[in-house]
Formats: C-alpha cells, sequence, structure tokens
C-alpha cells in the first residue's frame, strides 16, 4: 500500500507530497465516487455539474447521501456555460462542487482549471471523477484546486479491474472526522484512518489485486509518465486520422475530446448493431452509443496495447466492413437488376441504336 500509493503520488505529479495521501479501495470506480460523495459533504450543500451519463450518475448518487444536493445540467456532449455555474455559485451557498472529467457517453474533456478556479473563488471545495481520465490525461490536483479526485485501478492504468483509489489533501482528509458516517463499508473518514494508523485498509482487501495495481503503476513510471500520456495520445490521432480518411465524422470537435475514445457518427442507413456484430466478427470490439446517442454513435477505444499494426487492421477493416453494410443498404433501397430492353423499340433497330451510342 505505500509502494502503491507513493507511484500514485508520482503519476499525478504532486510537487508537496507531504500533503496529500491516497487511499486503496476493493471496488469499482463507482466506489470511489461514492466515497466520497456520502463523506465529504456532511449537511453542507453539494453542486454537481452533468453533462453525460457519468454526471447523471454522481447526481444520482449524491442524492441519496445527501438532501442538499444541487444539480447543473447540459445536453450530453455540450460543454459547460462557465458564466452560469459562475452566477450559480455567486447566489447559491455551496459547499461541494462534483464534475466529471471525462464523459465517456461522448468523450468530453470537461475543463478542470476554469472549474477548480470558480470553486476557490466562492469557498467551495472541488472533487473530481477521473475513472476514465487519471492515467491518460493530466490531473494537475494542486493547480486545479481539487480536493478529492477519485479513479480505478483499469482503464487508462492498465490494471485488473477491482480496484479504485481516492486521493486528496491531509487537511481536507482530517475534516471528515467531523460529518457523521452515512456507510460503514465507504467512509472515507475511516480509510484514511486505517491508511494513517495502520497502513492498512478498514475491510478485507483484494489483495492479487494489489500487486496488480502496483505493478501497471510500476509499468507507467518506467515508461515515463509523460511518455505515457504522448503515446496514448499519438494512438487517438492514428485512429482518427485514418476515419476521417473514410468520411467518418466526429460529435465532439477535436479539442474537446478526450485522449482515449473516440466517438462517432453512424453513417446514414448503416445499423451500428450491425456494425458492431461484423466487427466482431474479427476481432474487433466497438461500443454502441448509450442515451441520447444510442443507435447513432459507435466509440472506439485506444487504451491498452495496441501497436500500429493493430490500428491499420482497424481503419482498413472498418473500411471493408463500411463498404459492405452500404452495398447492402443501397441493394435494398434500389435492388440491382438486369437492364430492360424497351419493349416498344423493334429489334431491329436495337444494332443502330447501340452503334450510335457507342
Amino acid at each position: 500500500m505505500a509502494r502503491i500509493e507513493q507511484k500514485l503520488l508520482t503519476l499525478f505529479a504532486i510537487k508537496k507530497r507531504n500533503r496529500y495521501r491516497a487511499v486503496v479501495i476493493t471496488g469499482s470506480g463507482t466506489a470511489a465516487n461514492e466515497a466520497i460523495l456520502s463523506s465529504v459533504v456532511g449537511d453542507g450543500e453539494i453542486l454537481i455539474l452533468s453533462n453525460g451519463e457519468f454526471g447523471e450518475r454522481l447526481h444520482k448518487t449524491s442524492l441519496i447521501h445527501n438532501k442538499h444536493t444541487h444539480v447543473l445540467k447540459q445536453p450530453w456532449g455540450m460543454s459547460f456555460d462557465t458564466d452560469q455555474i459562475a452566477a450559480y455559485l455567486a447566489t447559491h451557498k455551496i459547499n461541494v462542487v462534483a464534475m466529471v472529467h471525462h464523459e465517456t457517453c461522448s468523450g468530453m474533456l470537461n475543463p478542470l482549471a476554469v472549474i477548480g478556479a470558480l470553486t476557490k473563488a466562492h469557498g467551495a471545495i472541488f472533487v473530481v471523477d477521473g475513472v476514465s481520465s487519471v492515467g491518460a490525461e493530466i490531473v494537475d490536483m494542486e493547480g486545479c484546486n481539487i480536493a478529492f479526485c477519485s479513479s480505478s485501478s483499469s482503464k487508462a492504468i492498465g490494471s485488473y479491474p477491482g480496484l479504485s483509489f481516492v486521493i486528496g489533501r491531509k487537511k481536507q482528509f482530517k475534516k471528515l472526522k467531523l460529518h457523521a458516517a452515512k456507510t460503514t463499508y465507504l467512509n472515507l473518514a475511516t480509510f484514511y484512518g486505517f491508511l494513517k494508523r495502520h497502513s492498512q485498509t478498514p475491510n478485507t482487501p483484494a489483495v492479487p489485486l494489489f500487486y496488480a495495481f502496483e505493478q501497471a503503476l510500476t509499468n507507467i513510471l518506467s515508461e515515463g509518465v509523460t511518455a505515457h500520456f504522448a503515446r496514448i495520445r499519438a494512438r487517438a490521432i492514428q485512429l482518427r486520422l485514418g476515419m476521417r480518411k473514410l468520411n467518418l465524422e466526429f460529435v465532439l470537435n477535436e479539442v474537446d475530446m478526450c485522449a482515449i475514445l473516440t466517438t462517432v457518427k453512424v453513417p446514414p442507413s448503416i445499423s451500428v448493431r450491425e456494425l458492431r456484430e461484423r466487427l466482431r466478427e474479427k476481432s474487433i470490439i466497438i461500443y454502441e452509443g448509450k442515451g441520447c446517442f444510442a443507435g447513432k454513435v459507435f466509440q472506439v477505444g485506444n487504451i491498452g496495447e495496441l501497436s500500429d499494426r493493430d490500428i491499420q487492421f482497424f481503419i482498413s477493416t472498418l473500411r471493408d466492413v463500411l463498404l459492405e453494410l452500404q452495398a447492402k443498404a443501397a441493394d435494398v433501397v434500389a435492388p440491382i437488376r438486369p437492364k430492360v430492353i424497351n419493349p416498344s423499340i423493334p429489334a431491329r433497330t436495337l444494332p443502330k441504336l447501340a452503334k450510335l451510342r457507342s
């Protein structure tokens, strides 16, 4: 646990390391998010910023634990209105602001610095769901006024699923004891107490997953954090370039996209489900859209051990499958039939017509 904690502080590029701690939880990323939302608010007011599926999940989770839960919503795939957020914070006493960094339903990477500055200006603490961004994107906890950030062992960190963690400021961890516990298993104050006093978890840990998690962190640090991030982003750029050459369009502007996922509009007349099934037959997995994106988009991830050859295989296979499905759709709409000779034209005139056309 001590080694994992130090490696996490390095991954986050924490400069003042003595001011931060990291607790590890046996449970998925949702467990870490619920630990934060059930532990840091107390009787205060929390504002959830939501522009996608996982922002909605934060809101749903907060409603269970916090009666003073507020929410500002944007449609899925739409950027936050920072003026609206600033106005809301100016007219409401908000103690905690919570936001998803990377919204995987659209691939949107939400801004940390500007929201962190707004929360600091209005005396609130900022908590971030970094489940699918940590390990691929810079999360500057010190510079962005982030009190707590959650993430998981899988996704961009590249270990097995089943562990999550919360990294946060010591002074904020210490304040948690002032709040009455709302859960037993996910009480963040209890995790911090056991870490501080015993270097243990309060519940039985999934020990094999801890070893795998440490190895995954070692792999990233051996490659170099900056090089690791650059490699993931280079894969995304390569994939997007290849898909643009197939005349595919993306849901987001590339400046708003994360480095690990691309959400692609499905060409007219093509079924996402059939596209997914055809690619699966060729050992390629893509994701279907959810919610308002269902049936309209597919998603391509680029984390993990992908090579240039893998990406080239995907692009060429995607091209072939799209051509097959488009040809099939065209045949259904306007079936291809043998050319029929106009019966009103006497047969003896056909050679002359043919000669004229030639």
